[in-house]
C-alpha cells in the first residue's frame, strides 16, 4: 500500500477543507531540495492536523508543531492521540501573524493550502515567517494559483466563484517568485514549481461529498479548470 493510501479514510467531506491536501503535501515533500531537514517542523495552518500526521509519519521529523487559527488545539490533540503521535506532534492554536516561537527555531516551515490567506501582502514573509526558520532552513508552501490572469467573461466567472476579494489570493508563479525574492532581500534562494497532482487533488475533493466541492466542480467545469493550478514554493534561508 502506498503511503497516500494509508490516509484515504480522511478523503471525506468531514476532513477535507478543499482540494486534497495530502496530494499537495506529498508532492511538496517529494520534490523538495535534497538538503531539507525536518527535525523540528512547523505545520503552519494545519487545519485538522492531518498534514501534521503525514509529516510525522512520512518524514524523519522529530517534532511537528501543528499550528492553526481555525481549529482548536484540543480538537487536534484528540486526533493526534488517536494516531499515537502525542509525543511527536504539538498542537497549538494561534495566528500566523503573531506566532509565539523563538527566532531561528525551525528546521522547516511547511504550509499547505493556507499561506495565501494571510501571506499575499508585502512584508508578511520577511517579518512574520522567515525569522522563525533557521539559517539554511526551508519554508515550503503549497497554494492554489493561476496559470494566467483570467480575462473577460472568464474573469467575471472567476470573481463570482472566488466571491470577490478572495480572487485576489490567487497569484501566478512569477508573482510569488517576485514577491518572495524581494522579501528575502537577496539572502534566500526561491524556487516556484507548478504541482503535478492538480487533477487528482481536485477529483478527490469533488468526490468527497462536500457541498463546496460540488459548487467548485460546477464553476471549474465552466472554464476555470484550465486557468487554475497549484504552486509549490521552496525558500531556503541563506545562500
Amino acid at each position: 500500500m502506498s503511503h497516500i493510501e494509508k490516509y484515504r479514510k480522511y478523503f471525506t467531506k468531514e476532513y477535507l477543507m478543499g482540494p486534497n491536501s495530502f496530494r499537495l503535501l506529498d508532492e511538496l515533500i517529494r520534490r523538495r531540495p535534497e538538503d531539507v531537514k525536518f527535525d523540528r517542523t512547523l505545520d503552519l495552518g494545519c487545519g485538522y492536523a492531518l498534514t501534521s500526521l503525514f509529516i510525522a509519519n512520512e518524514t524523519d521529523a522529530k517534532h511537528v508543531y501543528a499550528f492553526d487559527l481555525w481549529i482548536s488545539a484540543s480538537e487536534n490533540y484528540a486526533r493526534i492521540r488517536e494516531n499515537g503521535l502525542e509525543d511527536k506532534i504539538i498542537p497549538i492554536h494561534g495566528d500566523a501573524l503573531d506566532m509565539p516561537f523563538a527566532q531561528d527555531y525551525f528546521d522547516s516551515i511547511v504550509s499547505v493550502d493556507a499561506y495565501h490567506y494571510f501571506g499575499c501582502r508585502e512584508g508578511i514573509f520577511a517579518e512574520k515567517i522567515l525569522p522563525f526558520v533557521k539559517e539554511n532552513g526551508y519554508v515550503m508552501i503549497a497554494v492554489p494559483g493561476l496559470k494566467k490572469q483570467p480575462q473577460g467573461e472568464l474573469r467575471q466567472l472567476f470573481e463570482t466563484w472566488a466571491e470577490g476579494d478572495d480572487s485576489e489570493l490567487f497569484k501566478t508563479a512569477d508573482w510569488w517568485e517576485n514577491l518572495l525574492t524581494a522579501e528575502c532581500g537577496g539572502h534566500c534562494t526561491v524556487e516556484v514549481k507548478e504541482a503535478e497532482c492538480y487533477d487528482a487533488a481536485w477529483r478527490e475533493w469533488f468526490e468527497s461529498g462536500h457541498e463546496y466541492g460540488a459548487r467548485d466542480k460546477e464553476f471549474l467545469d465552466k472554464g476555470l479548470y484550465d486557468i487554475l493550478n497549484f504552486l509549490l514554493i521552496y525558500v531556503k534561508k541563506g545562500k
